[in-house]
């Protein structure tokens, strides 16, 4: 009887290797995640919910900006970068394997007690505008912007860590993070509070660091710039969407705000994954861990992009 019931379990645990179903008891080890800070409360929530699944699994994650998080896996430091920008090729050469996750924004901001703040919010700024505010430095007053003759400076700010948002602010200006001019500061916690301190300060910052996590409203201290997407020197109702993260994030699944500085946001492997941990954390964050991205303030994949994530992962 009891060698029947062995061969009975053997069977099972055969049956579900080929069924690709994964006992969670056996799944163990630890996961190691570096990298963007775009991607950090989304990955440390799909890391709690996983743990709580898998008993016998650990994840640990730690932010440091998309440049860190592409450095530290191309290296063997860690299993997965986490990267806020798109791959470059000379990554690719190296080994780096991407699947997007899920997706955000990076919004501009300025501190509530900006002296032009009302003015700013009903006319937005362009394009061109925020070109010349980083990039040329030709706009280095407020009043410049709404043609007026006061000498009151732009404080601007960016980042100084390699960074997938700063990357991503310069794509939407058709530059790259090293002509982004202004102030470094550390990190998207960092850049937030620079502004939040600053009444004459501007930034740029990923949206889950623009939005309190608790009130889902701009983080204290600053507002969210309205970009004039159809350029007529005047925020319409269709362009209206910053007041609370759910409105952008349903903005940025629409399609209504642009990309860039809209992305999708990705784990790297060094190579495509062999560490069965590595696989099965991927599978299921493209899987199980997607009815979490909404509530954390990120924005879902399609199915069809999901679907490809895990062809490429191997089901």
């Amino acid at each position: 009887m009891k060698r029947i019931l062995v061969v009975a379990l053997v069977i099972i645990s055969l049956v579900a290797d080929i069924s690709g179903q994964v006992d969670k008891e056996k799944l163990k080890g630890t996961v190691t995640i570096s990298g963007a800070w775009a991607l950090y409360p989304m990955a440390l929530k799909w890391a709690e919910e996983f743990e709580k699944a898998y008993r016998h699994v650990r994840i640990d994650v730690q932010a440091g900006g998309a440049g860190k998080g592409i450095a530290d896996v191309l290296a063997g430091i860690v299993d997965i970068g986490s990267v806020s920008r798109g791959i470059h090729p000379a990554e690719v050469s190296r080994g780096a394997f991407a699947i997007a996750v899920t997706k955000d924004a990076v919004v501009p901001t300025v501190n509530e007690k900006n002296p032009f703040l009302k003015e700013l919010l009903e006319r937005g700024l362009r394009k061109e505008e925020f070109f010349d505010i980083w990039i040329t430095k030709k706009v280095k007053t407020w009043a410049e912007i709404l043609g007026r003759d006061e000498k009151i400076p732009i404080h601007v700010y960016t980042r100084s860590d390699a960074c997938g948002a700063a990357e991503t602010w310069a794509e939407f200006l058709g530059k790259r993070q090293e002509d982004l001019q202004g102030v470094g500061v550390y990190g998207d916690p960092g850049l937030a509070d620079a502004v939040r301190r600053d009444p004459l300060g501007i930034g740029y910052n990923n949206i889950n660091y623009a939005y309190d996590a608790k009130t889902k409203r701009p983080v204290k201290g600053i507002v969210i710039v309205s970009l004039d997407l159809n350029r007529n020197g005047i925020i319409d109702d269709s362009e209206r969407f910053y007041s609370s993260r759910e409105e952008i994030t349903q903005a940025i699944a629409r399609g209504i705000y642009p990309s860039p500085p809209a992305r999708d946001l990705f784990f790297v492997t060094k190579g495509k994954p062999t560490k069965r941990i590595v696989i099965e954390f991927i599978k299921w964050v493209l899987t199980e861990g997607q009815k979490f991205v909404i509530e954390t303030g990120y924005i879902p994949l399609s199915q069809k992009m999901l679907t490809q994530g895990l062809d490429r992962i191997g089901k």
